[in-house]
């Protein structure tokens, strides 16, 4: 708290592209969310607190020097480790998962704490080892990263934890990781699928992907998710059915229409133009990403950075891959668009934290 205020003392840091763009999109997903959710202005005020809270939180969180987050990312992620072992043994049950922590005036789904935690304390390990990566610390880092992801995987959450197990990579290749072994795990993995599928998947899950496979097996059933969301997507032609004025959503043909699916209800909706419109806007997002890893002050500041908006667009692609079908559903929500405090909440600290490691070096060079 004292390095807060300490950094206050000597400047707002504060980076207008990504706060302005987040702030749109946040905005936009308000508009979505009431259509997707009938007009459900109760669901919309508490969606609209926690866009508040969020971009307060990742003001507050952009104000620390990246040393901050270097020296207590350990503590962060075990913090987040001990919310992940609180869910699965007293957690909120929902359809046989436990992934939230009932807090009373906030369900929170542990899992969206430390999909943050994790690459930023990997940066922190690994941003000052030799390159290449040896062999150690890789295999070191390697089973840290399979262990939380395990840790999410049973309560169950696959995709929250594929996301965590691709964000922990991604700062293992950007800090340095061998193409030798880069390859030679690969082949492993591959060679291991079987294993995979008859261990570590649950029925449901092999399901959803032999639905993916062939969805007109059973299109009642198991099917049914991802044939309505490809009518919807297909309908919306190009410029969209209208606002609220779309049928798949709004005769409940379409599932899950306020989180993973409203996508395909923004598809349908507003059209080409429209989805052209919201994803230029991830895009610059992105982009601006990009051009803050590549001029940042060190290399602590590039993994960091570049771990967590490279999450942000793992959980973009996995969520429209699902929508479309080209991926099994696993349920995956559409950052600052899809209802859901926790995620929300998640993507505010980890753009905070990128503000952290940009603004900081911008104000050190003047």
């Amino acid at each position: 708290m004292k390095k807060i205020i300490d950094s206050l003392k000597t400047g707002i840091y504060f980076d207008h592209y990504l706060f302005i763009s987040i702030t749109i999109l946040s905005l936009m997903g308000l508009v979505f969310l009431y259509s997707a959710s009938d007009g459900n202005t109760t669901t919309v005020i508490k969606q609209s607190f926690f866009v508040i809270f969020g971009l307060i939180l990742m003001f507050i969180v952009s104000q620390p020097d990246p040393d901050f987050y270097k020296n207590n990312s350990l503590i962060f992620l075990i913090f987040s480790i001990i919310l992940i072992l609180l869910t699965l043994l007293v957690g909120k049950e929902v359809n046989g998962a436990k992934r939230w922590l009932d807090l009373g005036f906030f369900t929170l789904q542990s899992s969206e704490i430390v999909k943050i935690a994790l690459p930023v304390f990997l940066a922190a390990y690994l941003y000052d080892k030799t390159l290449p990566i040896s062999l150690l610390n890789t295999l070191v880092t390697l089973v840290l990263i399979f262990v939380v992801a395990n840790f999410v995987r049973i309560q169950p959450d696959l995709g929250t934890s594929l996301v965590i197990l691709i964000a922990g990579i991604y700062v293992l290749f950007l800090a340095g990781l061998s193409w030798r072994f880069i390859g030679v795990s690969s082949g492993i993995f591959i060679l291991s699928l079987p294993f995979i599928w008859n261990n570590f998947l649950e029925p449901f899950q092999r399901q959803r992907i032999l639905t993916l496979l062939d969805p007109t097996a059973d299109p009642f059933g198991s099917g049914w998710n991802i044939t309505q969301s490809k009518i919807a997507i297909g309908s919306g032609g190009l410029q969209g059915k209208g606002y609220q004025m779309g049928s798949q959503a709004h005769l409940d043909f379409l599932p899950e229409t306020e989180t993973d699916f409203i996508f395909s209800v923004i598809a349908e909706e507003f059209g080409f133009i429209g989805v052209c419109i919201l994803l230029s806007i991830f895009f610059f997002i992105l982009l601006r990403c990009l051009y803050l890893a590549l001029n940042a002050r060190d290399r602590f500041c590039r993994l960091t950075i570049g771990g967590l908006s490279l999450l942000f667009l793992s959980t973009i692609f996995i969520n429209l891959a699902m929508v479309i079908g080209i991926i099994p559903v696993v349920g995956m929500p559409l950052p600052f668009i899809s209802k859901g405090g926790s995620s929300l909440l998640s993507f505010y600290l980890a753009f905070g934290i990128v503000i952290s490691m940009a603004t900081h070096k911008k104000l050190m060079q003047k």
